[in-house]
Formats: C-alpha cells, sequence, structure tokens
C-alpha cells in the first residue's frame, strides 16, 4: 500500500456520506466487473454480435466531417507550424511533458523513459495504483502519450497535404494501442480523465482523415475501433469522478463521453449516453465554475483547461444537431470574457494554483501558447468582445470555427463592454495601469482556496500578489513544478512560503493532507476594493492561523498610484500572544537584484528594453535572499510543468506579539521612460541563463 491509513482517513473526511455511498458502489462494481477485463493478446468476447461486438449497428457511417472550403481558411504560418510538428513527429521528434519521447514513431505506451520504469500492461486496472512510482514510473509520464495529442496533429497534417505518410503513421499507432490496451487491463485504464481526453482525440483523428481511403477501415469497419469506442464509453458512463474529486477531471470525462456519442452514434446505447453526457457536461461546467466565468478550481491553468474542454463540447454537440443549453453558451463566453482579461499586455495569464498545461485537443503546433490558442478558439466560436487583445487564426479556431454553427448562429448577449478587473465571486482583482507606459500589472488573491472540499488544485497562498512589469515577473507566484514522485517539492511549491504573503510559526495558512488534498482550507475575504481613478486600491484578511491562535488575522491592503508607478502593500497582523512571521518577496527569474537592508534595487530585461525599480522592505524585519536553495527548498521558480529554476527569494524574519504592520513598497516611476532600443535588447539575447532543471515528471 503507497498510501498510509492517515492518508485514507482525511481523504474521507473530505468526502460527504453520499460520496462515501457512491464511492462504495464503484468499488462493488469494480469486484463485479473485473471478470470483463480481456488479457492482452486474448480474443475478446462477442459472439454473433456484429462484427463481434455487443450493441454495435450494423449500418455505419462518419458524418461529422469538416465543412468543404474550411481547408482554404488557415492561416499559412499555422499551416507550416503543424507540418514541421508532424515531420517531426514521423523522425522521432515529440516531447511527452517536456521529457523527449524518441519513440513517438513507434510508441511503448507503457514505458517511462525518465524512471526507466514500465507501467503494469496485463494486470487489472483496479489493482494499479497509479499514485505509486514505484508501481507506474512517473504515470504523467505514461499517461500523457496515450492521449493522442501526437495524432491529432498527425491528422491534422494530413488534412491540410493530402500527404498519407501521416494517416499511416496514425492508422499503425492507433492499431497497436488498441491491440495493447484492451478492457480493464493495464495503466491506461485507471483514470477517467485520460479515456475522456483520448475519446475527443478520437473523434478529431477520424475527422481530420476523412477523405482517406483508410478511414472507415481504421474505424467504422474495424471491431478493434469500436470495441474500444463501447468499452471507454461504457467505463466512463459507469465511472465518473464524484463529489469531492468531480473537477476539471468530471468535464473532460463528459466532454469525451459526448464527443463519442455524437460522432460515433453506432451502437444502441448512443442516444442515451449523449443525452447522460450532455447533462454531465452542463452541470459539471455549472458547478466548477463562477458566475463570472473564473474556474473554481483558482488555479489559472485548470481556467483555460475547462473553458477548451467546454468549447470542444459545445462544438461537438452544434455539430451533431444537438445544442448544448443558452447557459452553457453564456458561462463558455463569460469564462472566455475572465480569460481575456485577466492576460496581462504580452499575453501573460495569472499563474495562480496548479497547473500542467493538459490540452483537450492539439491540431497545433504543440508548443503554440495555450492560452492564445482558447482565446482563437474563443473569437472563432463565441466571438471576441472589441477589448480582448487580437490573437491570430490557428487550425484549431479555423475548424472549430467551421463547426460553430448556432453558437455563431445566436450571439450572446450581457458581455462586458470594457475588460473586467474584478470577479469578486473568485476574489480575483487586478491593479493595473492603463497608460501606455510599461504596464504594472498586480493581481491579488483574495478569495477561495480551491474548488470543494479537497481544494485539490489551490495552493496556500491567501492574500498573495502577482506583479509584473511589461509581462516581466517582478513579484512572481513561483508555479507548480510536480505532482507526483517528489513530495518535498510538491510541498514547497504549494505552500505559504512560496508564495508572495505571510507564514507564521514556519507553517504554511492551511494543513496539507496530501499532494491533491488540503485537510484545512484557508478562504480569504475581500474588504474594500476600487479599481477606479488614478490610485486603486484592494484590502481583504484571512484567519487561516486560528488553529495556532484564535485571534490571529492578516490583514492586506494594497494600492496602486498609477500615474506615480508605485505599488504600495501594507500587511498588519494581530494576535493574543508571541509568534515568529516570515514574509516572502519571490522574484521573477529575470530580475537581478542587489540587497542592502531593507532595499532591494531590481534590474531585468523586458520587451521596452532595461527595467529598473526599488523596492523598500519592512525595516521591522530581518531580511535575507535566497537562491536556488534545497535545504530547506527555497528560491525556485518553476516556468512550465516539470521544470524549475532558481530565482532569487527576500524573506523578511521576525517576530508578532500583539500587533505587527509592515509596509512594502515598489517604486516603478523608473521604468516610465526606458526606451526599447534593437541594440539592447540584441545584446541581452548573449547573455548567460541559469540552466533548467527539468524534473523527472517532465513538463507538459
Amino acid at each position: 500500500m503507497s498510501r498510509s491509513l492517515s492518508w485514507y482517513a482525511r481523504r474521507l473526511r473530505a468526502m460527504s456520506p453520499g460520496e462515501v455511498g457512491a464511492r462504495v458502489g464503484d468499488r462493488a462494481r469494480q469486484l463485479a466487473w473485473a471478470r470483463r477485463r480481456v488479457a492482452p493478446g486474448a480474443v475478446p468476447p462477442g459472439g454473433a454480435d456484429v462484427d463481434g461486438v455487443p450493441g454495435v449497428l450494423g449500418r455505419r457511417r462518419f458524418t461529422s466531417t469538416v465543412p468543404a472550403g474550411t481547408r482554404e481558411d488557415v492561416p499559412a504560418a499555422a499551416r507550416e507550424a503543424v507540418l514541421a510538428a508532424a515531420e517531426g513527429i514521423l523522425a522521432g521528434h515529440w516531447l511527452v511533458l517536456g521529457v523527449p519521447r524518441p519513440d513517438v514513431a513507434d510508441p511503448d505506451w507503457f514505458a517511462d523513459p525518465v524512471t526507466g520504469r514500465r507501467a503494469p500492461q496485463d494486470l487489472l486496472a483496479f489493482r494499479v495504483d497509479h499514485r505509486d512510482e514505484s508501481v507506474t514510473g512517473n504515470v504523467k509520464s505514461v499517461w500523457e502519450l496515450s492521449r493522442h495529442h501526437h495524432l491529432t496533429v498527425l491528422a491534422a497534417a494530413w488534412w491540410l497535404t493530402g500527404d498519407d505518410r501521416y494517416a499511416v503513421a496514425v492508422d499503425r499507432q492507433l492499431r497497436s494501442w488498441w491491440a495493447a490496451n484492451p478492457f480493464l487491463s493495464g495503466i491506461h485504464w485507471t483514470s477517467g480523465i485520460e479515456l475522456g481526453t483520448r475519446l475527443v482525440s478520437w473523434v478529431w483523428v477520424r475527422r481530420l482523415l476523412d477523405g482517406w481511403a483508410g478511414a472507415p477501415a481504421l474505424f467504422e469497419d474495424n471491431p478493434d475501433a469500436l470495441r474500444q469506442l463501447r468499452w471507454h464509453q461504457e467505463y466512463l458512463a459507469a465511472f465518473r469522478s464524484r463529489g469531492s474529486s468531480s473537477n476539471n477531471h468530471l468535464v473532460a470525462e463528459a466532454v469525451g463521453r459526448l464527443s463519442a456519442a455524437c460522432a460515433f452514434p453506432w451502437f444502441e446505447e448512443s442516444g442515451r449516453w449523449r443525452r447522460s453526457a450532455a447533462a454531465s457536461l452542463e452541470s459539471s461546467l455549472r458547478a466548477n465554475t463562477f458566475p463570472s466565468g473564473v474556474n473554481r478550481e483558482q488555479a489559472s491553468d485548470y481556467h483555460r483547461f475547462v473553458a477548451e474542454l467546454g468549447l470542444l463540447g459545445l462544438v461537438e454537440a452544434d455539430a451533431a444537431g444537438e445544442p448544448l443549453g443558452a447557459g452553457t453558451r453564456r458561462l463558455l463566453a463569460s469564462s472566455l470574457d475572465a480569460a481575456a482579461a485577466m492576460v496581462d499586455s504580452t499575453g501573460r495569464p495569472p499563474r495562480q494554483g496548479d497547473g500542467d498545461e493538459g490540452r483537450g485537443l492539439v491540431v497545433d503546433d504543440p508548443e503554440r501558447d495555450p492560452w492564445a490558442s482558447l482565446l482563437a478558439w474563443g473569437a472563432a466560436v463565441v466571438g471576441p468582445r472589441p477589448w480582448w487583445q487580437p490573437v491570430p487564426a490557428t487550425v484549431g479556431s479555423v475548424l472549430l470555427g467551421s463547426l460553430a454553427g448556432s453558437a455563431q448562429e445566436h450571439p450572446v448577449a450581457g458581455r462586458p463592454d470594457r475588460a473586467p478587473v474584478q470577479f469578486a465571486d473568485a476574489g480575483f482583482h487586478l491593479l493595473r495601469t492603463r497608460d501606455g507606459a510599461p504596464e504594472i500589472w498586480c493581481r491579488c488573491d483574495g478569495g477561495p482556496q480551491g474548488f470543494g472540499a479537497m481544494a485539490a488544485h489551490g495552493h496556500a497562498d491567501a492574500l498573495s500578489v502577482e506583479v509584473r512589469c511589461d509581462g516581466v515577473d517582478l513579484l512572481a507566484d513561483p508555479g507548480t513544478y510536480c505532482y507526483h514522485g517528489e513530495p518535498q517539492w510538491r510541498s514547497y511549491f504549494r505552500s505559504t512560503v512560496a508564495h508572495n504573503t505571510i507564514e507564521v510559526d514556519g507553517q504554511s495558512q492551511s494543513v496539507e493532507g496530501g499532494p491533491f488534498l488540503w485537510s484545512t482550507r484557508t478562504d480569504a475575504v475581500v474588504d474594500e476594493c476600487d479599481l477606479d481613478g488614478e490610485v486603486q486600491a484592494w484590502s481583504a484578511h484571512h484567519t487561516g492561523y486560528r488553529r495556532l491562535d484564535p485571534a490571529l488575522r492578516h490583514d492586506r491592503q494594497v494600492r496602486l498610484d498609477t500615474r506615480g508607478r508605485l505599488l504600495t502593500v501594507r500587511d498588519t497582523l494581530t494576535s493574543s500572544r508571541p509568534h515568529a512571521v516570515r514574509l516572502a518577496w519571490h522574484l521573477g527569474p529575470d530580475v537581478e537584484v542587489a540587497l542592502d537592508g531593507p532595499v532591494a534595487e531590481l534590474s531585468w530585461d523586458g520587451p521596452s528594453g532595461r527595467g529598473t525599480a526599488r523596492l523598500r522592505l519592512p525595516g521591522e524585519l530581518g531580511w535575507t535572499a535566497h537562491r536556488g536553495g534545497t535545504d530547506p527548498v527555497l528560491g525556485w521558480y518553476s516556468p512550465r510543468f516539470g521544470e524549475r529554476v532558481p530565482a532569487t527569494t527576500l524573506v523578511g524574519s521576525g517576530s508578532l506579539d500583539g500587533e505587527l504592520v509592515l509596509t512594502t513598497t515598489l517604486d516603478l516611476a523608473a521604468t516610465r521612460d526606458i526606451e526599447a532600443t534593437h541594440q539592447l535588447v540584441g545584446a541581452t539575447d548573449g547573455g548567460t541563463r541559469t540552466p533548467t532543471t527539468t524534473r523527472q515528471e517532465g513538463r507538459r
């Protein structure tokens, strides 16, 4: 058993009685289904059924095709990027979570190239503990290739060119995967989100290969394909993410079921599966999304992932002539408007909470900015608002736009006329300059820690701030780095001291119960907010440290003088007895710092040239600088999932007894007059950078 009894106890406490009962039912169903497992190489049961597949209809055609003429709308740059990626796949070049997979042209579907382990293949899926790296290797690395995003890239390349090399490679790999992964055998049957995402890929592979002579033989006339489509939909209908786990996983499961039932209505149950999946998708999107459009997981990357999945489901239902409800369209439009409003002047999104760069569908260059791709999709399906930053069209946006149907014909009313800067229900607020000077962008965190009882992808970051100038991280959110395999790094990146806020007595605001579980949670409350005018102000508080001292409270006020380009953060802590406190300011990896007592001089190279700022720190604390520390872990930044680089963290240590007021100011007035020159930018290109450390988990 890879997890302790105490973990199970903590996990059980996060469940409602109804969820406990449902999970007991799931366990009973697993025991009953165990006898249905098909071993690799065995002949699946079927008997006299059509093509040996239970419930399959005798007449099958694929009709969910891309409208004629769509190909001509793809921009040349997007086309060439996809073709370059497809050629790379054929040559064995593909990254899985940042780790090269030279076997991508002929994959071992169970290999973890980093740990060297091979996940179970010939074992009942319900007996595989995918959280135990000693059993599976790094499970995310193993799972990722079987989402088949590289196959959708190859299929897109065939659609663009008609070059049969791409289609033949897809055909060979799908047949390989189907043969190696029969029903309920091995690691690829252990997580519903993987099955759901895989179904989306298969739908788009078939759609993009329509017109290739071998497409019917690969799908509708192939008993192996029909069995897999049935098995995947049966599994997802029976085993759904529930209760405290019904986050983005449930959305992905529902989108996979809906996509397959709409595009492949070849089974007696297809109508029922479609209706059930549509209802599940609509309810799970509502449950996972605040009315403002912000995702409830309090994790920016999952906001993008869920919005992306929702758009795929919306378009798939439209293409099938079974559109989703108007409320779901409004909710997705709100999510897209929120996404467009959150980005800074360079198009970079916030870095709040967990992020593993998960994708619902990849039909463009896989290294293309996924946030820009989402906004391109949204612009094609629901239309952009006039204040959206322009984003170029992509292969994906052209394809989704061509299938959108009623999503375009019935525009959503009541969308904002200007970019929102506050999403009160999510506790998400932006202080930002609006003139032509290098933009100051400041995100303030004053909301719930995360979604549901587990708050699984939320961090212990109440009242933290994230500050950028001209898109450069100055006071940075360090990111995520990893999920499994390195518990000390997982704990650090989601801890309070890893965020720009205050830690008390060496403990995080919330108590960690596991890598995706908080035993206690800290929800912040916004007290005042005025984001209009030249001076913008925000204040909030939390009482997450009540377990240490019932009177302990942290109040924070943030003030941005947009004309004077001065950001002020005022922290007030109150208590009934003495406590040790640490205030951390995490600088971005591109920021150089000279610390002299309570004054830090910052400098960096950005899009507008050389930038400088002065950070005045509270004199009540003793200040030290940390960079790339491992004992303890401190001074790190994760640019992408699975990567970490050293970055400077300034830590102020002191004591609290009754009341402590700390004032920090970030003076950015000098950045007003910086001039961008080609010579200056060119001079920085040859500079040295701290090497990237790539985690075994890789990056997404």
